[in-house]
């Protein structure tokens, strides 16, 4: 099934893993597999995985077994920066002959001190690229709190509107802490003429390290009352966990209670956390499928 045909009928809630490194026991992510799908979510979306590109193997396999193996739609990422039109086009291929429909277009990052080769510069590149050639549904990025290297929000709309326009069907956030920004934005990218399924993407921050990574890759803003949480917390890890999974559920109520059209959850390929999150919403999740 295609992605953007599931925001038809009810809120989505879907969830993200990532694939074990290349010298990790691929078992792993079975085990973690086996306690995320109890939750039933609408999909699993698997990212190209650590390691880069030689691990893109490990992602058309789990993407695949999601689907067959457990009975879940998925979504496979694909990073273009550095891939050539052939390169692009064998992976593909190899996508489509394992049963994948969904492929979540990204441009990936840029290698430190260098020009990369390849054919697309940007995810548009790649989404034109698989519109033309493919069927594939075609899911992109957005950011509510602006890409890093926009110029400003309005540059940003711009080319968001431009991915849409080149063939995006669905579009995940970024993670943000604030769901300010995400109501900003979504009211902005409507008056821009973006009109596919925009999915709030959350992570729930649940230690102090991946809070500091965050900060220095994404560019996200920590409202005041997150910080209170982070320094009431910082020194107790059970302690910053729970109180990450419970900012984590205020998050998504707020966003159900708005109207969201679906709920994308980082799930740093933690059931437990996951659990959690969903055990405390899926009631509020239920009641807006019955009234949409």
């Amino acid at each position: 099934m295609k992605t953007a045909d599931i925001f038809k009928n009810k809120t989505v809630f879907s969830l993200e893993i990532f694939p074990p490194r290349p010298d990790t026991d691929e078992s792993v992510i079975y085990d973690t597999l086996d306690h995320l799908t109890d939750i039933s979510p609408d999909f699993i979306s698997v990212t190209y995985g650590a390691g880069g590109g030689k691990n893109g193997s490990r992602t058309i396999k789990i993407a695949s077994d999601i689907q067959n193996r457990y009975g879940v739609e998925s979504v496979a990422h694909l990073p273009c920066i550095g891939l050539t039109k052939e390169q692009a086009r064998v992976i593909l291929d190899s996508m489509s002959d394992n049963g994948i429909e969904n492929i979540l277009a990204l441009r990936g990052d840029l290698p430190e001190g260098s020009t990369p080769a390849g054919d697309f510069r940007h995810a548009s590149d790649l989404i034109s690229f698989i519109k033309e050639n493919y069927s594939f549904n075609i899911l992109a990025a957005c950011y509510p709190e602006i890409h890093p290297e926009s110029r400003n929000a309005v540059d940003d709309l711009h080319w968001l509107k431009h991915k849409v326009d080149c063939g995006a069907d669905h579009l995940i956030t970024q993670l943000f802490l604030d769901n300010s920004y995400f109501c900003d934005f979504r009211e902005k990218a409507l008056l821009a003429g973006v009109d596919v399924p925009i999915e709030a993407g959350i992570m729930p921050v649940t230690n102090k390290r991946q809070i500091e990574r965050m900060v220095k890759l994404c560019g996200v803003d920590l409202p005041k009352r997150f910080i209170r949480v982070l320094e009431k917390y910082e020194h107790d890890p059970n302690a910053l966990r729970d109180a990450g999974i419970a900012y984590a559920i205020d998050q998504i109520t707020d966003l159900i209670a708005l109207g969201v059209d679906g709920i994308h959850l980082y799930t740093m390929n933690d059931p437990y956390v996951a659990h959690r999150i969903f055990d405390a919403v899926h009631n509020m999740l239920a009641v807006r499928s019955l009234v949409s």
